[in-house]
């Protein structure tokens, strides 16, 4: 059966270089990075938050299409708001492959000081939108805003698995991710 794990935590906590580790260790797997997928629409540097509406059908039709072929589909993303990700389970449910969320996390305080360093050394072009987008929202006070709803929404999703998250250490992540997902991923060669 195929899966769609979805990857939530805090921006900057390291879901898309988990999901990078995850696609390349696993043939097959859809990285279905939606800020990537962002980048695909013309115009997006214009008014990134805005090309989000756009990009999420696109990205329930790729996960749709890639789960009905099989194939497993890891989706990198910040979700707080429960419609959306019912939307991407209901994908997982009407394709008859399991839906996973793994909610990576690290401290408040910690989560906050690594947005700072997102994407430091990398040349990735939506970085500098939504570091943008965060400061024109409130800078710190937003982040922590964010933190604590993805948090407090974690008491209405029982399913949902929370694994740490280490500065600087992506695979020990990687090994708390591979434990929380099904046992017969967490094999050594994983």
């Amino acid at each position: 059966m195929p899966d769609l794990i979805l990857l939530n935590g805090p921006p900057g906590i390291g879901k898309s270089t988990l999901a990078r580790m995850y696609a390349d260790r696993h043939p097959g797997t859809l990285n279905l990075d939606i800020d990537q997928v962002r980048c695909l629409i013309g115009g997006w540097q214009d008014d990134f938050q805005a090309t989000g509406a756009i990009v999420r059908p696109v990205a329930v039709s790729m996960a749709a299409t890639h789960l009905a072929a099989g194939r497993d589909v890891i989706m990198p993303q910040f979700l707080d708001a429960e419609d959306e990700i019912a939307g991407f389970r209901a994908v997982a449910e009407d394709t008859g492959s399991s839906f996973q969320e793994v909610v990576i996390m690290d401290t408040r305080e910690n989560s906050v000081a690594r947005f700072a360093g997102r994407g430091a050394g990398q040349d990735i072009p939506w970085h500098g939108q939504i570091k943008a987008i965060v400061e024109q929202g409130g800078g710190m006070q937003l982040l922590e805003s964010m933190y604590d709803g993805l948090s407090n929404g974690l008491h209405t999703r029982p399913s949902a698995t929370l694994i740490h998250s280490t500065h600087g250490a992506p695979e020990e992540t990687y090994a708390n991710l591979m434990n929380a997902l099904a046992p017969e991923q967490a094999s050594p060669e994983s």
